[in-house]
């Protein structure tokens, strides 16, 4: 009798402990470490965090914010709004500086150029050239260049033997002569081909100044109205007064003709013959390029959950909070760019991964949660961060960008912007297998690696990528760029909530998987990432 009920209870207490293994299992969660206590998420938990999301953007997105400009009190509304969220959901400040709890300062630099002038010689007889004909602009305040000689240099881009041709002269290089673009070095951090920059190489060669005539597919109007546009920078960051001189054709050949120089026929075809060498063209130049400046104080928000293991590491989670502000003029009848897809949506993620860290068991290492500024001028807030970290960089076992989640339902493929540049791609495939998430094929999302946040970190030797569904549905996200990316357009009706809880469920997976120590080892404290990998990767 009494073998008989310890056989009985025996089976019973082992088909509840199948159920519970079977259960498991299905769920996917149990079988990749640092997600075992992770459940699947209920209908109305679900429901919930959507409704939490559509809180967020239309609070951030609203025409109370004025599009979220660094700077302006749309930037205090805006970080007030995600500090009180942070604090009340249990973060606290990541500064790591008392002085300045929640905020990190951040100061940027915008110049707008102001004015230009050029004058030719030729000998001591003036060439004159209409205004209309020519743009001057530089980086710094203020520079100037005086009766330089301008020299035809083909297509030449500098480098080694080239300093002594071109020191203290002007050199010129025809638009329809541009190189084609850098091939994608191989190996992670390859990246995608990049256009060769030849005036800034011919600069770095030592040319005082470059003359680019526009003879090819860019009119002096295009590249006026691109290059009036204000530049910005971190405040602190050496800004050159290189000087680069744009010249129409018509006016060219203007110039040349009245210098008896050789027009642009006869230079295209000289440059292109072999051998050729760099070509004094008989005229002198004087330039001069002036700049506005302005300073704007702005912020990063950082935020902290902390580990239960001093000294172990840190994870990363970063979304951009700034837009443009007012983007566009009467009679226009939106005037706001309000950046609920971008990026007020990513935003909303990281706060809702923050709420369901927080609220579950305490991880090994901390998390720093980072709103940063500027990302639209430049990735600049991201740049202070990693050039003023609260923690050692080395540090960092991973980092994750969240920009413009919102734009596809639920239940579509993940993809990785910056997929085969860092040692993630492992154990983000694991954490997405047990979720049974399935990974978007190829790199194609690699397009805009250099156009979001991360990036700033992976030039520190940061191990960041950005990880969404956004980006696996090229129709959807054509077409947001197309008529909806950085307009008055992307408002908060544009949103599609499903797709953002996908996004926070797999963000909080990702960090609950890279905060366990057990789960993947990144690398030791101190050092540089690069030697983490999942665990049981080969």
């Amino acid at each position: 009798m009494f073998l008989t009920v310890r056989t009985s209870a025996w089976f019973r207490l082992s088909r509840r402990l199948a159920g519970i293994c079977l259960a498991l299992v299905a769920s996917g969660l149990a079988l990749v470490p640092g997600l075992a206590d992770a459940a699947p998420p209920t209908k109305r938990q679900l429901q919930q965090i959507e409704s939490q999301l559509r809180e967020h953007v239309t609070t951030l997105s609203s025409d109370e914010y004025g599009g979220r400009e660094p700077g302006t009190p749309g930037e205090t509304l805006t970080l007030r709004y995600l500090a009180r969220q942070w604090f009340d959901i249990g973060l606290q400040s990541g500064t790591n500086d008392p002085g300045n709890a929640w905020f990190a300062p951040v100061e940027l630099v915008e110049r707008a150029p102001q004015g230009s002038r050029a004058q030719f010689m030729h000998g001591r007889r003036r060439v004159t050239v209409p205004e209309s004909g020519f743009f001057v602009v530089t980086s710094g305040l203020r520079s100037l260049i005086e009766n330089a000689p301008l020299v035809y240099v083909g297509k030449n881009t500098g480098g080694d033997g080239a300093r002594t041709e071109l020191a203290g002269r002007v050199a010129v290089i025809l638009d329809s002569e541009a190189p084609p673009p850098e091939p994608a070095k191989p190996g992670p951090g390859g990246g995608a081909p990049r256009p060769v920059d030849r005036a800034g190489k011919l600069l770095e060669s030592g040319a005082a100044a470059v003359l680019t005539v526009l003879d090819g597919d860019r009119s002096l109007e295009d590249v006026t109205s691109r290059r009036r546009r204000a530049g910005y920078a971190l405040a602190g960051e050496r800004l050159g007064g290189d000087i680069e001189v744009f010249l129409s054709a018509d006016a060219a050949n203007q110039m040349l003709a009245a210098s008896g120089a050789p027009d642009l026929a006869a230079l295209h075809a000289a440059g292109a013959a072999p051998g050729f060498s760099a070509k004094a063209l008989g005229i002198t130049g004087s330039f001069e390029a002036t700049n506005r400046e302005t300073r704007i104080k702005t912020h990063n928000l950082i935020g902290k959950l902390e580990g239960r293991r001093p000294g172990s590491g840190a994870v990363v989670l970063m979304a951009h909070w700034d837009h443009f502000g007012k983007c566009a003029q009467p009679p226009a009848e939106k005037l706001i760019c309000p950046g609920a897809v971008d990026n007020a949506s990513g935003l909303s993620v990281i706060t809702e991964v923050a709420r369901q860290l927080s609220g579950g068991k305490p991880l090994d290492r901390d998390v720093y949660f980072v709103a940063t500024t500027g990302e639209e001028l430049g990735l600049l807030g991201a740049m202070a961060f990693a050039e003023n970290p609260p923690l050692p960089l080395g540090n960092v076992v991973a980092a994750f960008n969240v920009d413009s989640s919102g734009l596809v339902p639920a239940g579509l493929p993940v993809s990785v912007v910056g997929q085969g540049m860092t040692p993630l791609d492992a154990g983000i495939a694991q954490v997405l297998k047990a979720m049974k998430r399935k990974l978007a094929p190829g790199d194609a999302a690699n397009a805009f690696a250099r156009r979001q946040d991360s990036w700033a970190l992976m030039q520190h030797d940061v191990p960041a990528v950005m990880v969404s569904t956004s980006y696996s549905d090229p129709v959807r996200l054509d077409a947001f760029m197309e008529n909806v990316y950085h307009r008055p357009a992307d408002d908060a009706s544009r949103v599609v909530y499903g797709g953002m809880v996908d996004d926070v469920l797999i963000q909080t997976e990702l960090v609950r998987f890279f905060a366990d120590t057990k789960a993947w080892s990144g690398s030791a404290p101190g050092t540089r990432p690069g030697s983490g990998r999942a665990a049981g990767a080969k």
